[in-house]
């Protein structure tokens, strides 16, 4: 007999950025390259390249020129003064089938946010891909937005009680381990979106797979 699929009375959906909207690791890999070999150290490795997938600027910094004080602080200079986002920006590949669910998602009275470890790219990358229309929130790791960054839950409090939502009503779509952590600390439930190894309440390989977890109460 086929188990029926759970679903959730949703009222927010909480949405990670990279490797979940869009297919950032070319991009965000070529951008701390290209830091990287500005200030003179080596290109990453592949390891070094995925943990700058899921972090902060200054902790991917930190961690890909751990035992380089001067190269670390040569790096953050770099960035402030000699990065032109819309270089890297381009290399961004949106998600299939994002927009039409986005779409759906607001028909439907949906509240939609947006929790990621980006910091000053994420301002160019919404009016970029003409995203502001259909998220109601936006919380980066900027300390304008939060004190502490994921997998600290700050960033989804902050979406719950400024959109005025329960917890128990929010669903929350993250790609990585960072992500996973901050549902669990905040309490809301984590959709894994591409990431079968990930330990999640339920597991989507679309965009438009995430409206059959959606009840109609």
């Amino acid at each position: 007999m086929e188990m029926e699929m759970k679903k959730w009375k949703t009222d927010c959906i909480i949405y990670d950025c990279d490797g979940v909207l869009f297919d950032s690791l070319d991009q965000n890999k070529r951008l701390y390259n290209h830091i990287a070999l500005s200030v003179g150290r080596a290109p990453l490795t592949d390891s070094e390249a995925l943990y700058c997938h899921t972090h902060t600027l200054h902790e991917s910094i930190h961690h890909i020129f751990s035992n380089d004080e001067a190269g670390e602080e040569k790096a953050l200079a770099f960035w402030k003064s000699d990065i032109n986002f819309m270089d890297f920006i381009v290399y961004l590949k949106m998600e299939p089938h994002l927009i039409e669910t986005l779409k759906t998602l607001k028909d439907r009275g949906i509240k939609i946010a947006i929790s990621t470890n980006r910091t000053t790219t994420m301002e160019y990358i919404m009016e970029q891909f003409d995203l502001n229309q259909y998220f109601d929130m936006v919380v980066t790791a900027l300390p304008k937005d939060v004190k502490n960054p994921k997998p600290h839950p700050e960033s989804v409090e902050k979406i719950l009680n400024k959109l005025n939502v329960d917890g128990g009503r929010v669903l929350y779509v993250g790609d990585s381990e960072v992500d996973r952590k901050t549902a669990r600390s905040s309490g809301v439930t984590f959709i894994a979106y591409k990431n079968p190894d990930l330990e999640a309440d339920a597991f989507i390989d679309d965009h438009l797979d995430l409206l059959a977890f959606l009840s109609d109460g």
